[in-house]
């Protein structure tokens, strides 16, 4: 959802909230099951419970991704005052919230997309 007036254009980013990261997440946690189930029950499966606990591990890293939503935010290119603002959520810690102003005139090029 995007919001325009005269002077301000306002464009929200998704981040890391998108169908095909809830997608993979859900493959890999149930396909990582799978391997470490099979490994288990198994003889000689410790290669198998290997891939599933390392996929779990990826699994569990897009799921944190899309719980904090990692990469959301919006752009703001005010007219009136000449200046873009840049806001984006980052990964838990100091640097969580990432905010950048620009002024329009020492902006080159923007790429939309």
């Amino acid at each position: 959802m995007n919001w325009r007036s005269e002077r301000i254009w306002i464009e929200l980013i998704t981040g890391s909230r998108k169908i095909s990261n809830f997608c993979w997440a859900l493959f890999l946690l149930l396909g990582s099951l799978g391997f470490v189930l099979v490994g288990i029950s198994s003889y000689l499966g410790i290669v198998k419970s290997f891939y599933g606990i390392a996929s779990l591990f990826i699994s569990s890293y897009l799921w944190c991704t899309i719980s904090w939503n990692v990469g959301s935010g919006y752009d703001r290119f005010d007219t009136k005052e000449g200046i873009v603002y840049i806001f984006r959520w980052g990964f838990p810690g100091k640097n969580r919230r990432i905010f950048f102003r620009y002024l329009i005139k020492d902006i080159q090029s923007i790429k939309l997309g």
